[in-house]
C-alpha cells in the first residue's frame, strides 16, 4: 500500500471568496480546489481538511463546502472513504502548459472532404444589407401576425408528436399539403409518401450528393450554375462537367464525353440568368438521362415567381422512368430564416430514405412543419403568393427603370423571364469581384457573376436582387452601386 502522506499546511490564503461576486461561493470553493489540485501544490493522496474544518477556517457555511467536495469527487478530483475525510486523486499530468514565447504547435489538417467543405463559397448577406441580395424575399411584407398565431395555437395543441424525434421524413400534414399543392401549381406528379421534408434546398443537395454520387462520378450541371450546388457535389468527390447557358441559345445540350452520373438543372428559371427551358431542351435532357441511365436534379429554386406567362410546369410531371429528383423551398416564396425545404423523391429511393435521415439529422422541427402546413391548407400562401406577385412585379419594373437609367453606360440588365433577381452585364473592362467588394463597404449586397463559373471563361457581371427594397431602398440602393463601380473605374 502506498504510505499516507505527511500531514501538510493547507494553503487556505489561495481560497479566498468574494461575497459580492455574483458566482455561488460553492463554485468560487470549487474553483479555488481544482487549481490547487491540477497545479500538484499538494500531493496525491492528501486528505483535505474536513468540512467543518474547512467552514470554520472560511466563514463559509458547513453545506458550501460540502456541495464543493461533492462536485469535485463527481467529477474524479477527490476519492471519498468510509468514515475518513477524501482524499486527493492521484492524476495524469494531462496537457501541459505551451510556453508564451514557444512556437504554436501545428494542428493536424482537416481530411481532403473537409478542407474541401471549408474552401467552399459562402454568401448569407449580412443583416440590414437587403439592397441587392440575390434571391432576397421581402420579408417586411410577410403576414407575420398570422404565422404567429398558427406556430401559438400548435404549440399549445400540439402534444407529443410534435416535440420528439418523430415522423423524420416530414410531417404527414405538410407533406399532404406539398403534393397538393405541387400538383396544382407545377404539374408535379407524386404521392405524399414520395416528398422528403428538408432544412432548405441545400441540406437536400448536400443529402443527395452523398446518396448518388462516389468519388470520381460525373455530374453534368449548367454553366454559369448555383454554386450551393456544386458545392455540394465538389465535396462528394464528383467531377463536374459544364452544360453551357446563355441568354440566345438557352441549354446546349451536346452529349456530354463522359456519361453522368447526375445531371442537375434550374429548368423553370435558370440560376442565375433567370431564363427558361424550352420544351424541346426538356426532351434533350430527359434522353440523354435516360441513355446514360443518369438522375436528375431539378432545382425548382424560384419558378413561382414568373412574370410572362403562367409558371411553366416541372421536368418532373414529364419523367417516366422515375429518375428525376424535384428540389423545392420555402425561401423564397415565405422567408429564408424558414429553413424549410423538401425533394420528391422516386419511390424506391423513398422507402429507404428514412435510414440515411436519422444518420445526417437532416430534418426541420416538427412545429415549424405543422405551423406551415395550416398556413398552406388554410390558404394563407397561396394569398401571399398572389400578393407578392403584384408587389414583385412592381418592383422589378421600379428596378429596371432606375439602373437602366443610372447605370446606362455601365451595366445592360438581362431580359430574364422570372425569378426575383436579374443579371446586370457590366460593361467590358469592369471586374465584377472588385464592383461587389466596393458596394459591400457601401452595405450593398451583390454577386459577382463571375464566381458562377467554374469550367468555362468567365462572364463579367452582377447577380442583383430586387424584391427585398421598396422604392426608396431600391433609388438609394442603386445611387451606392454606381458609387462602386465608379471606384473600381477610378
Amino acid at each position: 500500500m502506498r504510505p499516507h502522506p505527511k500531514p501538510q499546511a493547507f494553503p487556505l490564503d489561495t481560497l479566498a471568496v468574494n461575497r459580492a461576486s455574483p458566482e455561488h461561493l460553492s463554485r468560487q470553493l470549487y474553483h479555488g480546489l481544482v487549481a490547487i489540485i491540477r497545479s500538484r501544490a499538494l500531493p496525491p493522496g492528501l486528505e483535505l481538511p474536513s468540512t467543518r474544518a474547512l467552514a470554520a477556517e472560511l466563514g463559509l457555511g458547513r453545506n458550501t463546502i460540502v456541495a464543493a467536495y461533492d462536485q469535485l469527487v463527481t467529477e474524479g478530483y477527490l476519492a471519498n472513504r468510509q468514515g475518513a475525510r477524501p482524499v486527493i486523486v492521484d492524476l495524469p499530468e494531462g496537457p501541459r502548459e505551451t510556453p508564451a514565447e514557444a512556437p504554436p504547435v501545428p494542428l493536424r489538417q482537416p481530411s481532403r472532404r473537409g478542407q474541401q467543405l471549408l474552401s467552399q463559397p459562402y454568401h448569407h448577406g449580412r443583416p440590414g444589407h437587403v439592397a441587392f441580395h440575390p434571391g432576397m424575399p421581402d420579408a417586411q411584407s410577410f403576414p407575420f401576425g398570422v404565422w404567429g398565431r398558427l406556430v401559438a395555437r400548435r404549440a399549445s395543441h400540439g402534444g407529443e408528436t410534435l416535440f420528439g424525434t418523430y415522423d423524420v421524413t416530414g410531417h404527414p400534414a405538410l407533406k399532404e399539403a406539398i403534393a397538393g399543392y405541387l400538383y396544382s401549381a407545377r404539374g408535379v406528379r407524386c404521392r405524399p409518401g414520395q416528398i422528403v421534408v428538408t432544412t432548405g434546398a441545400q441540406a437536400a443537395f448536400d443529402l443527395l450528393a452523398r446518396l448518388l454520387l462516389d468519388p470520381e462520378d460525373t455530374v453534368w450541371m449548367e454553366e454559369p450554375g448555383y454554386y450551393g450546388a456544386k458545392a455540394a457535389f465538389t465535396v462528394a468527390g464528383a467531377r463536374i462537367l459544364p452544360i453551357p447557358v446563355d441568354q440566345e441559345r438557352g441549354w446546349r445540350l451536346d452529349a456530354p464525353a463522359f456519361s453522368p452520373r447526375l445531371i442537375y438543372v434550374t429548368p423553370a428559371c435558370q440560376h442565375p440568368l433567370g431564363i427558361t427551358m424550352r420544351m424541346e431542351e426538356r426532351l434533350r435532357l430527359l434522353d440523354i438521362a435516360e441513355t446514360a441511365n443518369s438522375w436528375v436534379i431539378e432545382d425548382d429554386f424560384d419558378g413561382e415567381y414568373r412574370f410572362q406567362g403562367r409558371p411553366v410546369p416541372a421536368i418532373q410531371s414529364m419523367d417516366r422512368s422515375g429518375r428525376v429528383i424535384y428540389v423545392g423551398t420555402f425561401a423564397k416564396l415565405l422567408f429564408p430564416a424558414l429553413r424549410i425545404g423538401f425533394m420528391v423523391l422516386p419511390r424506391e429511393l423513398a422507402g429507404r430514405i428514412v435510414n440515411a435521415l436519422s444518420t445526417t439529422g437532416q430534418f426541420a422541427p416538427l412545429l415549424l412543419q405543422a405551423a406551415l402546413a395550416d398556413f398552406i391548407t388554410e390558404g394563407h400562401m397561396s394569398r401571399h403568393l398572389k400578393r407578392m406577385r403584384r408587389i414583385y412585379a412592381q418592383r422589378r419594373q421600379l428596378f429596371r427603370d432606375i439602373v437602366s437609367e443610372r447605370l446606362r453606360d455601365e451595366i445592360t440588365l438581362s431580359p430574364a423571364e422570372a425569378g426575383i433577381q436579374v443579371v446586370g452585364y457590366l460593361k467590358e473592362g469592369i471586374d465584377d469581384i472588385k464592383v461587389s467588394q466596393a458596394a459591400a463597404k457601401r452595405a450593398i449586397n451583390v454577386s459577382p457573376l463571375s464566381k458562377y463559373f467554374q469550367n468555362t471563361a468567365p462572364t463579367q457581371g452582377l447577380v442583383l436582387g430586387y424584391a427585398a427594397c421598396d422604392a426608396a431602398q431600391t433609388r438609394d440602393g442603386v445611387e451606392r452601386l454606381a458609387a462602386a463601380i465608379g471606384e473600381v473605374l477610378g
